[in-house]
């Protein structure tokens, strides 16, 4: 069944929104001091690529430094970014169909707000179970 959503997922709105995000880290990395910036828009882009299956879970030893360069992410790109996954779930929502995608944008949410001291990993890996 995760591979059935990730591939409909993919088709319709996975492609478009991890290119942005891909688009996004390359241009972060152009500058060295914005390259912690790019390393976060491509996993969040791998993870918008194909997110069934997947789950976000935080750092215990993230220390500070990320949680600055979280407020600065959130300032320039996060909220934007939030925003338009808020608004691409609910579009995708109205159809009975699109809501398994709906939901899957708001899962995207949190990581888009705040990327820096976050993992993405398998749903069935045991720092799932510890973080919950």
């Amino acid at each position: 069944m995760r591979t059935l959503l990730n591939l409909i997922w993919l088709v319709l709105s996975g492609l478009w929104m991890a290119l942005g995000y891909f688009l996004a880290g390359i241009i972060c990395c152009v500058l060295v001091v914005t390259i912690p910036f790019g390393v976060a828009a491509f996993r969040i882009g791998a993870f918008a690529l194909w997110p069934f299956g997947r789950t976000v879970v935080r750092k215990p030893s993230a220390g500070a430094m990320s949680t600055i360069g979280n407020v600065i992410w959130f300032v320039v790109a996060g909220l934007w970014l939030a925003i338009g996954h808020l608004l691409s779930g609910i579009a995708l929502c109205v159809t009975i169909i699109g809501i398994p995608l709906g939901l899957a944008n708001f899962k995207l949410i949190p990581v888009s707000l705040m990327p820096l001291g976050a993992d993405i990993v398998d749903a069935d890996d045991p720092r799932v179970l510890v973080a919950a």
